[in-house]
C-alpha cells in the first residue's frame, strides 16, 4: 500500500514516460511493430492514411508518439483522387493496440469546383470533414497545372500550406462557401502526383 503510494508520488513529482506502439511504415506500407518510451507532453497515437484514386485504394497504418496537435483529422478532395487522414489518441500505456478508424466519405452537402480534362467547371460533392473549397497551382513541364476541389480546415491552415508550397512549389488558396473555388478554364493534370505529395505533408 505505501509503496503504491510513493511509486504513484514519484510519477507525479516526475511525470513518469508513457508508452506507446511505434509502427512507421516503409516503402511498401508495411512495418514492425515496437514499444518506445515517449517524452513527456505526448499521447499515444494511431492514425491511418486513405488514399483513393479512381477504383484504385492506398492504405497506410502508423502508431507513434504525438503531441496533442497531432491528433487530427483531414482530409482533401480533387474528384479522381482523395486523400484522408484519421488519427485517435489516448494517454496510458500501449493504449494504441488497435487502427484508426477509416475516414468518413459520404457526402456532407458542400459543392466545390473541379478541374478535369475540359477545365474546372465541373462540380463536386464534399465528403466528411472538407468544409473549404481548395484551388493549388503549380508549374509543370513549362505550363501551369491547376487543381480545384474540396478540403478540411486543417489542409488549409497556414502550416499546411507552407509545408506543400515548400515541398511542391504549389499556391494553394481556399476559402468558405459553395463553389467559391472560381470555376475559370485551365490547365488540366498530374492529379495522380498530387495524391502522395499530400500524403506527405499530412504525416509532416
Amino acid at each position: 500500500m505505501h509503496v503504491a503510494v510513493m511509486v504513484t508520488s514519484v510519477c507525479v513529482v516526475v511525470a513518469c514516460a508513457l508508452k506507446c506502439y511505434e509502427c512507421t511504415p516503409d516503402l511498401s506500407g508495411s512495418c514492425t511493430q515496437t514499444t518506445k518510451e515517449c517524452p513527456s507532453n505526448t499521447q499515444c497515437r494511431s492514425a491511418r492514411l486513405t488514399s483513393y484514386a479512381g477504383s484504385t485504394k492506398a492504405e497506410v497504418k502508423m502508431k507513434s508518439c504525438a503531441a496533442a496537435e497531432e491528433c487530427v483529422q483531414a482530409s482533401v478532395n480533387f474528384g479522381v483522387t482523395e486523400t484522408l487522414l484519421t488519427s485517435k489518441c489516448c494517454t496510458s500505456d500501449l493504449c494504441n493496440s488497435q487502427d484508426a478508424p477509416e475516414g468518413l466519405s459520404s457526402p456532407n452537402g458542400k459543392k466545390c469546383f473541379q478541374c478535369d480534362g475540359n477545365g474546372c467547371t465541373k462540380t463536386l460533392n464534399c465528403n466528411g470533414n472538407q468544409d473549404h473549397c481548395i484551388s493549388t497551382t503549380m508549374s509543370a513541364g513549362g505550363q501551369k497545372v491547376t487543381l480545384k476541389g474540396c478540403a478540411s480546415k486543417l489542409i488549409c491552415s497556414g502550416m499546411q500550406s507552407a509545408q506543400f508550397a515548400a515541398i511542391t512549389g504549389a499556391e494553394i488558396s481556399c476559402c468558405q462557401g459553395n463553389l467559391c473555388n472560381g470555376a475559370s478554364s485551365t490547365t488540366v493534370g498530374l492529379l495522380l502526383f498530387v495524391t502522395p505529395l499530400i500524403s506527405l505533408v499530412l504525416f509532416c
